[in-house]
């Protein structure tokens, strides 16, 4: 509140205080559980992308475990799990509720059995949001659309990165587009409306929204799938 003279009379203004956003914090805790489960993945996929699982033939981490596949393996799951779960994190408290990582000690053991046969089942953990009731679909919605999201943003940039490299960088290429294809499967499974899954809550806010990620996901994933395959990223443009 302030006033400036004018003459005989007094006029006052008033300025509204700006809303301030609610800071992102973490714990001790969060930081622990993410850690764990971050390192379980990656030895998990380091598992898979090695050829050392049981259908494999090998039954064990072997010599094909290089720098590159483990590399690959600690980039997948930072960007496909880590990215993700901090993406409804960063979202859910700059609306103002609790939110933080746990694991799930249970599928953790599941994952690397799992693993150890010749696939992979990781239900690792979740993002934990306190505060957000069962009405708030909205909120919901745009907290669990943000995980898929940060996936096909990641590889977006894996795609673009596959092309830039495409002639200075070739052995780079095969990497970066498996990347963005892994990243786009983690997208394509949170987005099935089903049971806890983020789709399910998206299309309860949104059926529109629910749509459009979903078929974006999935085009962008056959392309990069395919592309994959090819060991060459295909120019849409």
């Amino acid at each position: 509140m302030s006033y400036t003279p004018q003459g005989p009379r007094y006029y006052y203004s008033w300025t509204p205080a700006q809303p301030v956003r609610p800071r992102i914090s973490t714990s001790r805790t969060e930081l622990m559980n993410i850690a764990i489960a971050y390192v379980v993945l990656t030895g998990d996929l380091i598992l898979l992308f090695s050829g050392g699982s049981v259908l494999a033939g090998r039954g064990g981490v072997g010599a094909s475990v290089t720098v590159q596949v483990v590399l690959i393996a600690a980039a997948a799951a930072l960007t496909g799990f880590v990215a993700h779960e901090m993406a409804h994190k960063i979202v859910a408290q700059r609306m103002g509720f609790w939110a933080e990582f746990r694991m799930s000690p249970i599928g953790l053991v599941l994952s690397i059995v799992t693993a150890f046969v010749g696939f992979l089942f990781a239900a690792p953990g979740a993002t934990m949001v306190g505060g957000m009731s069962a009405v708030d679909r909205k909120e919901w919605g745009e907290t669990s659309v943000a995980g898929p999201l940060s996936n096909f943003g990641f590889a977006a940039i894996f795609y673009v990165a596959s092309i830039a490299a495409f002639r200075p960088f070739p052995g780079a290429v095969g990497p970066l587009l498996f990347l963005a294809w892994i990243n786009l499967l983690f997208a394509g499974f949170n987005m099935l409306p089903i049971g806890p899954l983020d789709g399910a809550k998206v299309l309860r806010w949104s059926t529109e929204v629910w749509v459009a990620v979903f078929a974006m996901v999935v085009v962008f994933g056959v392309v990069t799938f395919l592309a994959t395959a090819a060991g060459t990223p295909f120019v849409l443009f």
